[in-house]
Protein backbone atom coordinates (compact mmCIF):
# COMPACT_ATOMS: atom_id res chain seq x y z
CA UNK A 1 0.00 0.00 0.00
CA UNK A 2 2.66 2.29 1.12
CA UNK A 3 4.49 1.95 -2.64
CA UNK A 4 1.25 2.66 -4.41
CA UNK A 5 1.31 6.19 -2.40
CA UNK A 6 4.96 7.17 -3.36
CA UNK A 7 4.03 5.96 -6.98
CA UNK A 8 0.97 8.03 -6.91
CA UNK A 9 3.01 11.19 -5.54
CA UNK A 10 5.92 10.70 -7.83
CA UNK A 11 3.00 10.92 -11.19
CA UNK A 12 1.14 14.22 -9.21
CA UNK A 13 4.66 16.02 -8.87
CA UNK A 14 5.93 15.23 -12.37
CA UNK A 15 2.66 16.83 -13.99
CA UNK A 16 2.68 19.81 -11.49
CA UNK A 17 6.56 20.09 -12.29
CA UNK A 18 5.39 20.11 -16.20
CA UNK A 19 2.79 22.74 -15.10
CA UNK A 20 4.78 25.45 -13.64
CA UNK A 21 7.91 25.10 -15.61
CA UNK A 22 10.67 25.01 -12.63
CA UNK A 23 12.39 22.17 -12.60
CA UNK A 24 15.73 21.86 -11.99
CA UNK A 25 18.67 19.58 -11.45
CA UNK A 26 18.16 20.47 -7.96
CA UNK A 27 14.39 20.21 -7.04
CA UNK A 28 14.07 17.92 -4.44
CA UNK A 29 10.39 16.55 -2.37
CA UNK A 30 10.43 17.29 1.26
CA UNK A 31 8.83 14.22 2.70
CA UNK A 32 5.97 14.65 4.99
CA UNK A 33 6.99 14.48 8.47
CA UNK A 34 6.71 11.71 11.13
CA UNK A 35 3.56 13.03 12.96
CA UNK A 36 1.71 13.30 9.74
CA UNK A 37 -0.46 10.23 8.94
CA UNK A 38 -1.58 10.23 5.72
CA UNK A 39 -3.84 7.66 5.93
CA UNK A 40 -4.89 8.70 9.07
CA UNK A 41 -5.11 11.96 8.05
CA UNK A 42 -6.94 12.30 4.77
CA UNK A 43 -7.12 15.91 4.81
CA UNK A 44 -3.52 16.65 5.65
CA UNK A 45 -1.15 19.08 3.86
CA UNK A 46 1.48 18.19 1.89
CA UNK A 47 4.80 20.47 1.16
CA UNK A 48 6.62 20.16 -1.86
CA UNK A 49 9.95 22.25 -2.71
CA UNK A 50 10.51 22.49 -6.76
CA UNK A 51 13.71 24.45 -6.33
CA UNK A 52 14.93 27.57 -3.96
CA UNK A 53 12.05 30.05 -4.78
CA UNK A 54 8.75 27.95 -6.01
CA UNK A 55 6.76 25.70 -3.45
CA UNK A 56 3.81 23.91 -3.97
CA UNK A 57 1.41 22.67 -1.33
CA UNK A 58 -0.72 19.20 -1.93
CA UNK A 59 -4.28 17.77 -0.03
CA UNK A 60 -5.11 14.63 0.18
CA UNK A 61 -8.21 14.09 -0.30
CA UNK A 62 -10.63 11.26 0.93
CA UNK A 63 -10.01 8.88 -2.05
CA UNK A 64 -6.06 9.86 -1.04
CA UNK A 65 -5.68 11.78 -4.28
CA UNK A 66 -3.25 14.38 -4.03
CA UNK A 67 -4.34 17.78 -5.16
CA UNK A 68 -2.78 21.55 -5.73
CA UNK A 69 -3.80 24.18 -3.08
CA UNK A 70 -1.56 26.81 -4.44
CA UNK A 71 1.77 27.49 -5.13
CA UNK A 72 4.03 29.45 -2.74
CA UNK A 73 6.51 31.61 -4.46
CA UNK A 74 9.56 33.21 -1.51
CA UNK A 75 10.92 36.74 -1.89
CA UNK A 76 14.67 36.63 -2.82
CA UNK A 77 16.86 39.12 -3.09
CA UNK A 78 16.41 40.01 -6.50
CA UNK A 79 12.43 40.04 -5.96
CA UNK A 80 13.07 42.41 -2.81
CA UNK A 81 14.48 44.75 -5.20
CA UNK A 82 12.41 44.82 -7.86
CA UNK A 83 9.06 45.69 -5.33
CA UNK A 84 11.98 48.68 -4.32
CA UNK A 85 12.07 49.96 -7.86
CA UNK A 86 8.38 49.71 -8.84
CA UNK A 87 7.78 51.75 -5.60
CA UNK A 88 10.18 54.52 -6.74
CA UNK A 89 9.20 54.42 -10.08
CA UNK A 90 5.82 54.57 -9.50
CA UNK A 91 4.64 58.25 -9.33
CA UNK A 92 7.03 58.80 -12.81
CA UNK A 93 6.65 55.63 -14.30
CA UNK A 94 3.20 53.46 -15.00
CA UNK A 95 4.05 49.67 -15.18
CA UNK A 96 2.56 47.38 -17.41
CA UNK A 97 3.18 43.35 -17.35
CA UNK A 98 2.25 41.11 -20.66
CA UNK A 99 0.53 38.28 -19.33
CA UNK A 100 2.05 36.14 -22.11
CA UNK A 101 5.35 37.06 -22.45
CA UNK A 102 6.02 38.59 -18.82
CA UNK A 103 8.00 41.95 -20.15
CA UNK A 104 7.54 44.39 -17.98
CA UNK A 105 6.95 48.01 -19.82
CA UNK A 106 7.39 51.42 -18.06
CA UNK A 107 5.71 54.13 -19.57
CA UNK A 108 6.88 58.09 -18.54
CA UNK A 109 4.39 60.28 -16.53
CA UNK A 110 6.86 63.03 -17.50
CA UNK A 111 9.20 64.61 -19.40
CA UNK A 112 12.38 65.86 -18.31
CA UNK A 113 13.72 69.02 -19.45
CA UNK A 114 16.91 71.25 -18.51
CA UNK A 115 17.61 75.06 -18.57
CA UNK A 116 20.69 75.33 -20.22
CA UNK A 117 21.37 78.60 -18.82
CA UNK A 118 20.62 77.56 -14.83
CA UNK A 119 21.11 73.96 -15.44
CA UNK A 120 17.59 73.60 -13.21
CA UNK A 121 15.99 70.42 -13.92
CA UNK A 122 12.08 70.66 -14.20
CA UNK A 123 9.49 67.60 -15.28
CA UNK A 124 6.88 68.61 -17.23
CA UNK A 125 3.82 66.30 -17.08
CA UNK A 126 2.83 64.09 -20.03
CA UNK A 127 -0.65 64.51 -21.04
CA UNK A 128 -2.45 61.28 -21.02
CA UNK A 129 -4.49 62.08 -24.06
CA UNK A 130 -3.08 62.39 -27.16
CA UNK A 131 -5.15 62.80 -29.47
CA UNK A 132 -7.00 66.23 -29.06
CA UNK A 133 -8.75 66.20 -32.49
CA UNK A 134 -11.46 63.87 -33.97
CA UNK A 135 -13.23 63.49 -37.15
CA UNK A 136 -17.09 63.59 -36.43
CA UNK A 137 -17.31 62.15 -39.65
CA UNK A 138 -15.28 59.73 -41.53
CA UNK A 139 -14.35 59.99 -45.81
CA UNK A 140 -15.20 56.79 -47.34
CA UNK A 141 -12.80 56.22 -50.42
CA UNK A 142 -14.84 54.57 -53.50
CA UNK A 143 -12.02 51.85 -54.18
CA UNK A 144 -13.86 51.38 -57.89
CA UNK A 145 -13.84 55.17 -58.97
CA UNK A 146 -11.71 57.85 -57.42
CA UNK A 147 -13.21 61.55 -59.01
CA UNK A 148 -10.08 63.18 -58.00
CA UNK A 149 -7.28 60.91 -57.66
CA UNK A 150 -4.30 62.05 -55.50
CA UNK A 151 -1.30 63.02 -58.31
CA UNK A 152 2.26 63.11 -57.18
CA UNK A 153 3.85 66.69 -58.18
CA UNK A 154 7.14 67.83 -57.23
CA UNK A 155 7.42 71.44 -55.57
CA UNK A 156 10.48 74.19 -56.67
CA UNK A 157 11.23 75.86 -52.79
CA UNK A 158 14.19 77.29 -54.54
CA UNK A 159 13.76 81.47 -53.99
CA UNK A 160 15.58 83.91 -55.81
CA UNK A 161 15.93 87.60 -54.39
CA UNK A 162 14.01 90.21 -56.40
CA UNK A 163 16.42 92.83 -58.65
CA UNK A 164 15.46 95.91 -57.10
CA UNK A 165 14.42 98.73 -58.34
CA UNK A 166 16.84 101.83 -58.96
CA UNK A 167 14.49 103.60 -62.29
CA UNK A 168 11.61 105.03 -60.12
CA UNK A 169 8.87 106.19 -63.50
CA UNK A 170 5.90 108.95 -62.30
CA UNK A 171 3.66 110.00 -65.18
CA UNK A 172 0.25 111.92 -65.02
CA UNK A 173 -1.97 113.64 -67.29
CA UNK A 174 -4.86 115.98 -66.22
CA UNK A 175 -7.47 118.15 -67.71
CA UNK A 176 -9.14 120.89 -65.95
CA UNK A 177 -12.32 122.83 -66.52
CA UNK A 178 -14.30 125.94 -65.78
CA UNK A 179 -17.80 127.25 -67.13
CA UNK A 180 -20.37 129.80 -67.03
CA UNK A 181 -23.41 129.73 -68.66
CA UNK A 182 -25.89 132.51 -68.56
CA UNK A 183 -29.77 132.59 -70.09
CA UNK A 184 -31.90 135.64 -69.12
CA UNK A 185 -29.92 136.28 -66.20
CA UNK A 186 -31.19 139.45 -64.78
CA UNK A 187 -27.86 140.81 -63.06
CA UNK A 188 -26.19 140.43 -66.37
CA UNK A 189 -22.88 138.43 -67.10
CA UNK A 190 -20.70 136.85 -70.15
CA UNK A 191 -20.65 133.20 -71.21
CA UNK A 192 -17.19 131.90 -70.68
CA UNK A 193 -15.50 128.54 -70.79
CA UNK A 194 -11.90 127.88 -69.58
CA UNK A 195 -9.59 124.91 -69.83
CA UNK A 196 -6.45 123.71 -68.75
CA UNK A 197 -4.28 120.39 -69.70
CA UNK A 198 -1.46 119.93 -67.35
CA UNK A 199 1.25 116.89 -67.98
CA UNK A 200 3.83 115.78 -65.75
CA UNK A 201 6.90 113.34 -66.73
CA UNK A 202 9.34 111.99 -64.04
CA UNK A 203 12.21 109.93 -63.68
CA UNK A 204 14.27 109.42 -60.91
CA UNK A 205 17.66 106.98 -61.06
CA UNK A 206 18.78 106.31 -57.51
CA UNK A 207 21.55 103.03 -56.92
CA UNK A 208 24.09 103.27 -54.10
CA UNK A 209 26.19 106.58 -54.52
CA UNK A 210 24.09 108.13 -57.93
CA UNK A 211 21.47 110.31 -58.35
CA UNK A 212 19.87 111.41 -61.11
CA UNK A 213 16.20 113.37 -61.40
CA UNK A 214 14.09 113.98 -64.67
CA UNK A 215 11.25 116.01 -64.99
CA UNK A 216 8.87 117.79 -67.82
CA UNK A 217 6.43 119.94 -67.19
CA UNK A 218 4.36 121.02 -69.73
CA UNK A 219 0.97 122.97 -69.07
CA UNK A 220 -1.18 124.75 -71.66
CA UNK A 221 -4.56 126.63 -71.30
CA UNK A 222 -7.35 128.51 -72.66
CA UNK A 223 -10.30 130.85 -72.41
CA UNK A 224 -13.27 131.87 -74.16
CA UNK A 225 -15.73 134.45 -73.24
CA UNK A 226 -18.57 135.71 -74.90
CA UNK A 227 -18.18 138.39 -77.60
CA UNK A 228 -13.93 138.13 -77.07
CA UNK A 229 -11.29 136.42 -79.10
CA UNK A 230 -10.09 132.62 -77.40
CA UNK A 231 -7.29 133.87 -75.32
CA UNK A 232 -4.62 132.03 -73.55
CA UNK A 233 -3.94 131.66 -70.01
CA UNK A 234 -1.27 129.37 -69.44
CA UNK A 235 1.76 128.42 -71.51
CA UNK A 236 4.97 126.33 -70.15
CA UNK A 237 7.31 124.10 -71.07
CA UNK A 238 10.05 123.02 -68.27
CA UNK A 239 12.67 120.42 -68.01
CA UNK A 240 15.03 119.76 -64.94
CA UNK A 241 17.49 117.41 -64.97
CA UNK A 242 19.88 117.00 -62.06
CA UNK A 243 23.12 114.38 -61.73
CA UNK A 244 24.35 113.63 -58.50
CA UNK A 245 27.02 111.83 -56.50
CA UNK A 246 27.62 110.89 -52.81
CA UNK A 247 31.34 109.58 -51.02
CA UNK A 248 28.95 107.04 -48.97
CA UNK A 249 25.25 105.32 -49.11
CA UNK A 250 24.58 106.77 -45.34
CA UNK A 251 24.28 110.83 -45.91
CA UNK A 252 21.85 112.39 -48.23
CA UNK A 253 23.88 115.24 -49.52
CA UNK A 254 25.31 115.01 -53.43
CA UNK A 255 27.89 116.87 -55.43
CA UNK A 256 25.69 117.96 -58.12
CA UNK A 257 25.47 119.71 -61.40
CA UNK A 258 21.97 120.45 -62.56
CA UNK A 259 19.98 121.76 -65.99
CA UNK A 260 17.20 123.48 -66.30
CA UNK A 261 15.28 125.11 -69.27
CA UNK A 262 12.62 126.93 -69.33
CA UNK A 263 10.09 128.68 -72.33
CA UNK A 264 6.70 128.60 -73.88
CA UNK A 265 4.80 127.35 -76.47
CA UNK A 266 3.02 130.43 -78.40
CA UNK A 267 2.57 133.54 -78.10
CA UNK A 268 1.33 135.86 -75.82
CA UNK A 269 0.01 139.04 -75.90
CA UNK A 270 -1.36 141.82 -74.04
CA UNK A 271 -4.88 141.73 -74.62
CA UNK A 272 -7.01 143.69 -75.97
CA UNK A 273 -4.02 144.48 -78.20
CA UNK A 274 -3.39 140.45 -80.36
CA UNK A 275 -1.28 142.66 -83.12
CA UNK A 276 2.07 142.60 -81.59
CA UNK A 277 3.08 139.76 -79.18
CA UNK A 278 4.87 140.36 -76.51
CA UNK A 279 6.12 136.53 -76.32
CA UNK A 280 7.13 133.91 -78.56
CA UNK A 281 8.41 130.09 -78.29
CA UNK A 282 12.06 131.11 -77.34
CA UNK A 283 11.62 134.55 -76.42
CA UNK A 284 12.33 133.88 -74.08
CA UNK A 285 13.58 131.29 -72.75
CA UNK A 286 15.88 130.64 -69.54
CA UNK A 287 18.75 128.28 -69.94
CA UNK A 288 20.35 127.45 -66.19
CA UNK A 289 23.66 125.10 -65.64
CA UNK A 290 25.84 125.00 -62.63
CA UNK A 291 27.26 122.83 -59.95
CA UNK A 292 26.77 122.46 -56.36
CA UNK A 293 25.26 120.34 -53.69
CA UNK A 294 21.95 119.01 -53.31
CA UNK A 295 20.15 117.38 -50.25
CA UNK A 296 17.70 114.72 -51.38
CA UNK A 297 15.11 113.06 -49.23
CA UNK A 298 12.92 110.58 -51.39
CA UNK A 299 10.54 108.89 -48.39
CA UNK A 300 10.26 112.88 -47.59
CA UNK A 301 9.51 114.53 -50.78
CA UNK A 302 12.15 116.98 -49.82
CA UNK A 303 15.12 118.05 -52.24
CA UNK A 304 17.15 121.70 -51.55
CA UNK A 305 20.02 122.36 -54.16
CA UNK A 306 22.85 125.05 -53.69
CA UNK A 307 24.59 126.15 -56.40
CA UNK A 308 27.48 129.31 -55.82
CA UNK A 309 28.30 128.80 -59.52
CA UNK A 310 25.61 128.61 -62.26
CA UNK A 311 25.64 129.88 -65.87
CA UNK A 312 21.83 131.93 -66.29
CA UNK A 313 21.30 132.52 -69.69
CA UNK A 314 18.16 134.87 -71.23
CA UNK A 315 17.48 133.70 -74.65
CA UNK A 316 15.43 135.91 -77.15
CA UNK A 317 15.25 134.38 -80.36
CA UNK A 318 12.97 136.22 -82.02
CA UNK A 319 14.50 139.22 -84.08
CA UNK A 320 11.50 141.63 -83.46
CA UNK A 321 11.46 141.19 -79.96
CA UNK A 322 15.05 141.06 -79.90
CA UNK A 323 15.52 144.19 -81.76
CA UNK A 324 13.08 145.73 -78.78
CA UNK A 325 15.18 144.87 -75.84
CA UNK A 326 13.10 143.15 -74.21
CA UNK A 327 13.45 140.26 -70.98
CA UNK A 328 17.05 142.26 -70.15
CA UNK A 329 18.60 141.59 -73.32
CA UNK A 330 20.14 144.53 -75.02
CA UNK A 331 18.91 145.89 -78.47
CA UNK A 332 19.49 143.57 -81.27
CA UNK A 333 21.44 140.72 -79.06
CA UNK A 334 19.89 137.15 -79.05
CA UNK A 335 20.66 136.40 -75.43
CA UNK A 336 22.29 137.47 -72.46
CA UNK A 337 24.71 135.37 -69.92
CA UNK A 338 24.58 135.98 -66.33
CA UNK A 339 27.17 134.21 -63.39
CA UNK A 340 25.65 133.82 -59.95
CA UNK A 341 24.06 131.91 -56.77
CA UNK A 342 21.10 130.05 -57.50
CA UNK A 343 18.99 128.08 -54.63
CA UNK A 344 16.29 125.85 -55.54
CA UNK A 345 14.38 124.09 -53.33
CA UNK A 346 11.08 121.31 -53.91
CA UNK A 347 8.55 119.78 -51.16
CA UNK A 348 5.45 117.50 -51.58
CA UNK A 349 3.55 116.82 -48.74
CA UNK A 350 0.04 115.77 -47.61
CA UNK A 351 -1.27 118.52 -44.99
CA UNK A 352 -4.75 117.47 -45.00
CA UNK A 353 -6.56 114.08 -45.31
CA UNK A 354 -6.85 114.37 -49.18
CA UNK A 355 -5.15 117.71 -49.37
CA UNK A 356 -1.77 117.65 -50.91
CA UNK A 357 0.39 120.44 -50.78
CA UNK A 358 3.35 121.36 -53.00
CA UNK A 359 5.70 123.67 -53.76
CA UNK A 360 8.77 124.94 -55.62
CA UNK A 361 10.84 128.03 -55.35
CA UNK A 362 13.97 129.12 -57.03
CA UNK A 363 16.49 132.20 -56.11
CA UNK A 364 19.10 133.57 -58.41
CA UNK A 365 21.33 136.44 -58.01
CA UNK A 366 23.29 137.86 -60.34
CA UNK A 367 27.45 138.28 -59.16
CA UNK A 368 28.22 140.89 -62.47
CA UNK A 369 25.40 143.09 -62.14
CA UNK A 370 23.47 144.19 -59.55
CA UNK A 371 24.80 141.92 -56.77
CA UNK A 372 22.23 141.52 -54.32
CA UNK A 373 18.72 141.43 -56.26
CA UNK A 374 17.35 138.43 -55.90
CA UNK A 375 15.27 137.03 -59.24
CA UNK A 376 12.65 135.06 -57.62
CA UNK A 377 10.20 132.70 -58.79
CA UNK A 378 7.96 130.53 -56.51
CA UNK A 379 5.15 127.63 -57.37
CA UNK A 380 2.22 127.19 -54.78
CA UNK A 381 -0.55 124.26 -55.36
CA UNK A 382 -2.92 122.70 -53.22
CA UNK A 383 -4.68 119.53 -54.77
CA UNK A 384 -7.60 118.52 -53.67
CA UNK A 385 -8.55 114.83 -54.28
CA UNK A 386 -11.95 113.69 -54.60
CA UNK A 387 -11.32 110.40 -55.48
CA UNK A 388 -8.97 108.33 -57.78
CA UNK A 389 -9.49 110.23 -60.97
CA UNK A 390 -10.85 113.79 -59.64
CA UNK A 391 -9.16 116.02 -58.24
CA UNK A 392 -9.33 120.02 -57.74
CA UNK A 393 -6.22 122.45 -57.51
CA UNK A 394 -5.87 125.92 -55.98
CA UNK A 395 -2.24 127.07 -57.14
CA UNK A 396 -0.63 130.74 -57.45
CA UNK A 397 2.36 131.30 -59.37
CA UNK A 398 4.47 134.04 -57.90
CA UNK A 399 7.75 135.60 -60.22
CA UNK A 400 9.50 138.67 -59.79
CA UNK A 401 12.59 139.53 -62.09
CA UNK A 402 15.11 142.55 -61.86
CA UNK A 403 15.54 142.65 -65.65
CA UNK A 404 11.97 142.18 -66.40
CA UNK A 405 10.83 146.13 -67.51
CA UNK A 406 6.94 147.18 -67.53
CA UNK A 407 6.02 149.03 -70.34
CA UNK A 408 2.35 151.43 -70.22
CA UNK A 409 0.82 154.32 -71.19
CA UNK A 410 0.93 156.47 -68.51
CA UNK A 411 -0.04 159.86 -70.07
CA UNK A 412 -2.95 158.42 -72.47
CA UNK A 413 -1.11 159.39 -75.33
CA UNK A 414 -0.11 156.28 -77.19
CA UNK A 415 3.28 156.31 -76.17
CA UNK A 416 4.85 153.36 -74.09
CA UNK A 417 7.02 154.42 -71.36
CA UNK A 418 9.56 151.57 -69.64
CA UNK A 419 8.71 151.33 -66.67
CA UNK A 420 10.76 148.65 -63.80
CA UNK A 421 10.52 145.46 -62.51
CA UNK A 422 7.12 144.18 -61.13
CA UNK A 423 5.79 141.52 -58.88
CA UNK A 424 3.93 139.32 -61.27
CA UNK A 425 1.36 136.90 -59.86
CA UNK A 426 -1.03 133.96 -61.43
CA UNK A 427 -3.85 132.21 -59.66
CA UNK A 428 -5.69 129.18 -61.00
CA UNK A 429 -8.47 127.41 -59.29
CA UNK A 430 -10.20 124.52 -61.50
CA UNK A 431 -11.49 120.96 -61.45
CA UNK A 432 -10.99 118.38 -63.39
CA UNK A 433 -9.71 114.51 -64.07
CA UNK A 434 -6.08 113.50 -63.16
CA UNK A 435 -4.64 110.06 -64.57
CA UNK A 436 -1.44 108.85 -62.84
CA UNK A 437 0.18 105.59 -65.20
Amino acid sequence: MMKNYRFLLAAILLISIHSFGQVTDSTTVKKPTDSMSISNNKNAILLVKLNDTLNIRLRVDSLGVYKTVDTIRRLTKLDSLQIRMDSLLAPFYTKRVDSLTRKTTYTPLYRMRVNTLTKDTVFIQIPKIKKYISLKSRLKVDTLKISDPIKLSSIDTTKFAEDPIWWKNRNSFGFDISEAAFVNWNAGGNNSISGLVKVNLYRSYKKLYLLWDNEIFVRYGLNSQQDQELRKTDDKLQINSTFGYRKDTLTNWYYSVKFNFNTQFTDGFSYPNTSEPISRFFAPAYLFIGAGTIYDLKKKSFSMYLSPFTLKSTLVLDKTLSEQGVFGVPKGAKSRNELGALFQSKWETEVFKNVVMKTRIELYSDYLKDFGNIDMKWDLNFDFIINKYMKANLGAYLIYDNDIKFKEDTNGDGELETLGARLQLKQLLGIGVLFNF
